[in-house]
């Protein structure tokens, strides 16, 4: 049973939607949030970075940054920027890219799922991460940005949307300036919002897809609200953090690259011979870069040429829903024996890139700073699934998904 709760929205008013919208606060630098909110007040990046309206000397997590952070937000309701809807509704948030449609619903999800795993995690999370979101919620009083979840398809649910989207207009429509379009709808049919709530109560599992860090912080924010009022009933605000629920066939996963800096001490001759033990390796022939076609298969570049990387029989377990990930088996097998990338996350010996910038990027990189990348087949939603379900943990770095989710489209309260 997945509790999914309809809730009254704190949103753009509808002329100031495109300059509200913002990109996720994870997706850049100070530098580049702040040239992205020049010369638009009203940026959502004045909300989730706030340091960008902050002397370049404070640090990002000094306390005037969280402060900062409520005092915008407030001036954005003050001046009617934001306006909150009066009676709990969902939303439902389209976005079209490259001709792919994506289509979810907009609500409040349960810390108490969180907790029992309900709503299932595949990765782990780093204790600074969540502390800056946990006090940029928390000194909001708001969950400023969404989670992005998924679930697998349930007929009624996809039912109701489509009619919704059929009969009525929506409250938003634009394209972003990566030429993304954005349409949200408003479901304030009282009859309609039950019978959504009603058929996520047969939705057996929520997954995270994107922003661990986020729900983490959500969950500890309103674990700090329940020790402030002990008296709770469950029902407050504070209890539930914010979701866009995307059926699990509408989403799309990108290949999420490699690009390393040196082979290792070893010399191209050496590097090739030894990575043949776990992969069959074959020279493209072809003009530019080769992308997988199929999983267990790679594409290197190496020395200005592409080879193809097929991982051979017997150097992964296919009953293992982890170790036999593609970015798994290529740590496992090539980039911590041969190339002493012991551990990915901290190494500064390896970058990632995800495949929005295309392969050309891999190209100039090992052209330029690099010695080597290796362009990866993009790891499957059913994958994601199957390791959540597992209880189990994906490697770093295994699905960059797109789009990406606006911030500021949605803000939900956490006291009344």
């Amino acid at each position: 049973m997945a509790i999914v709760k309809p809730f009254k929205g704190l949103r753009p008013e509808g002329s100031k939607v495109e300059e509200v919208a913002s990109l996720p606060y994870d997706v850049m630098n100070r530098e580049e949030a702040k040239a992205m909110a020049k010369g638009k007040d009203w940026s959502f990046l004045h909300v989730v970075r706030p340091e960008i309206d902050l002397p370049d000397e404070v640090d990002l997590h000094d306390d005037s940054a969280y402060a900062k952070a409520r005092e915008n937000l407030e001036l954005f309701q003050t001046e009617g920027v934001l306006i909150q809807d009066e009676a709990p509704v969902y939303y439902i948030y389209r976005q079209l890219m490259f001709g792919r449609v994506q289509t979810g619903i907009v609500a409040c999800t349960s810390i108490d799922e969180y907790m029992n795993e309900t709503i299932k995690k595949h990765e782990f999370t780093r204790p600074e991460k969540e502390q800056d979101r946990i006090r940029n919620f928390d000194t909001c009083d708001a969950n400023t940005a969404p989670i992005f979840l998924t679930y697998r398809r349930h007929e009624a649910i996809h039912r109701a949307t489509n009619e919704w989207i059929k009969f009525n207009r929506p409250v938003y429509q634009f394209t972003s300036e990566d030429d993304i379009q954005h349409i949200v709808w408003k479901i304030d049919e009282p009859t309609v919002v039950a019978e959504i709530q009603e058929a996520f109560n047969e939705v057996e599992y929520l997954y995270i897809a994107d922003g661990h860090h986020r729900s983490a912080s959500s969950v500890k924010v309103g674990m700090k609200r329940r020790e402030q009022f002990p008296n709770f009933t469950g029902e407050e605000e504070f209890n539930f953090f914010m979701s866009v629920i995307f059926p699990d066939e509408d989403l799309f996963i990108m290949d999420y690259n490699r690009v390393v800096e040196d082979l290792n001490g070893a010399s191209k001759d050496e590097f090739l011979a030894a990575i043949e033990k776990d992969f069959a390796v074959e020279a493209v022939e072809k003009d530019g870069p080769y992308h997988p076609k199929k999983k267990h298969e790679v594409g290197m570049i190496l020395d200005g040429k592409w080879y193809r990387l097929t991982m051979k029989d017997g150097s992964f377990d296919a009953a293992d829903p982890v170790g036999s990930l593609d970015c798994a088996i290529l740590q496992d097998n090539l980039l911590q024996p041969i190339l002493g990338i012991e551990d990915p996350r901290t190494s500064n010996r390896i970058q990632f890139i995800g495949g929005i910038r295309g392969l050309k990027e891999l190209e100039k990189r090992v052209a330029t700073d690099m010695v080597v990348g290796f362009a990866m087949y993009p790891t499957t939603i059913e994958d994601l699934i199957d390791v959540a379900d597992a209880g189990r943990v994906m490697p770093p770095k295994s699905t960059w998904f797109e789009p990406k989710l606006r911030s500021g489209l949605f803000v939900h309260k956490l006291s009344e």
